[in-house]
């Protein structure tokens, strides 16, 4: 009896996890359409999951978050995430919603068609929902995208929740009643509502910026990872439970990673990753040259991140006191290398990039992104999971 007591209770359990996903078919039928233009994987053990967080206030425990504007839904927040071949390392690329980017044909809710246009990174998802984001992000990156998953504000903060909170730390106070946000300054744990204010908030923390933002956003993911690892919430049935459940209630995702089955296998294939290879940065990208407040991609560093990220290379990314230390040693080792026209990159998309009026240059010293030496692999500014938000 006692077998068959907890048999039921594990599969009725099961079976409840597995029906709060929500299945996307209609974006498998999209991409379907155009699996042609797609690109084409590289590494076949190598994972490529597109993280979309939906600002829809359409569901359940969403409307508080503002007006219902007739069910349109923006990713402010998308993350490329990529995890290598031998289950060693994961690498979160974030996209900034502001990039000057091409996004191609897409289908819009109505049947109708839009034609291929440049535009703003994030009016992709909106457009076409998350066919015509993952389409932007592959015509951008040439990364094939495996799989995809849609989290609304809802899921955000009830997995914060379900892992008891997750720790930052303030130099100053912050009152954004926008983000529904009141916070002394100093060390404190943040739940759920809080963490969504948080990593929302732009114009009253820091510099405004949506770098910053960005930044902060990474940070406290990073911090969210550290804490789950850290506590066993990966091992204790008890603690997974509610996590599982929060993440599923509020998740969409393609045909392939629709069921709990699926998320377990992949989740247990992380478990064992150290926290320091978590790493988490933002694709090099600097004011576009037509207007500053949008951004354009910095060249030729986004080309080579985006290759080491097809062909499953290694990526370094350094904190950004490091990455300091480390763009100091390349200048001082590049003053005693030969001249720039004696080395160059096999690729030619290394040796030079293309402003906005399509004529090569070079990138102008300072830029953000990636740096190195001639002979030295590039490293790029970020974070990982073991530098927590208070370090």
């Amino acid at each position: 009896m006692v077998l068959l007591s907890g048999s039921a209770t594990a599969w009725w359990f099961y079976r409840k996890l597995d029906g709060n996903i929500t299945t996307d078919t209609a974006t498998a039928v999209e991409l379907e359409t155009f699996e042609k233009e797609r690109p084409v994987q590289v590494s076949l053990d190598a994972k490529n999951i597109l993280l979309m967080g939906s600002d829809t206030r359409r569901g359940e425990g969403n409307s508080k978050y503002g007006r219902d504007d007739g069910g349109s839904q923006r990713a402010d927040t998308v993350i490329l995430l990529h995890i290598a071949a031998d289950r060693q390392s994961s690498t979160s690329m974030s996209i900034p919603r502001d990039l000057m980017t091409t996004i191609p044909s897409c289908r819009r809710p109505d049947g109708s068609r839009t034609e291929e246009r440049l535009g703003q990174f994030n009016s992709a998802f909106e457009t076409g929902g998350a066919a015509c984001a993952i389409r932007t992000v592959e015509k951008m990156t040439g990364v094939r995208i495996d799989h995809h998953m849609v989290v609304d504000f809802r899921g955000f903060t009830k997995m914060v929740d379900a892992v008891d909170g997750v720790e930052v730390c303030l130099k100053e106070p912050v009152d954004d009643p926008d983000a529904h946000l009141d916070l002394p300054e100093g060390r404190q744990t943040l739940d759920g509502e809080q963490a969504l204010g948080y990593v929302r908030a732009r114009k009253s923390i820091g510099n405004g910026s949506d770098t910053e933002r960005m930044d902060r956003q990474q940070q406290f993911l990073g911090s969210l990872v550290k804490k789950v690892q850290s506590d066993g919430v990966l091992l204790n049935p008890g603690k997974l439970y509610p996590v599982l459940d929060a993440a599923t209630k509020s998740l969409t995702t393609d045909p392939g990673l629709d069921s709990l089955k699926d998320l377990y296998d992949l989740t247990r294939s992380l478990r064992n990753v150290p926290t320091e290879n978590v790493q988490f940065l933002t694709v090099p990208r600097r004011p576009w040259a037509n207007d500053r407040n949008r951004d354009e991609l910095v060249q030729p560093q986004a080309s080579v991140l985006f290759r080491q990220l097809r062909e499953d290379s290694p990526i370094t990314v350094l904190t950004p006191g490091a990455k300091a230390a480390a763009d100091a040693n390349a200048n001082a080792a590049q003053k005693n290398a030969p001249s720039p026209g004696a080395v160059r990159s096999a690729d030619p998309r290394e040796n030079e990039r293309t402003d906005s009026a399509g004529k090569p240059s070079r990138p102008p010293s300072g830029s953000p992104g990636a740096s190195a030496s001639p002979t030295n692999s590039p490293s790029f500014s970020g974070t990982n999971a073991a530098v927590g938000v208070c370090d």
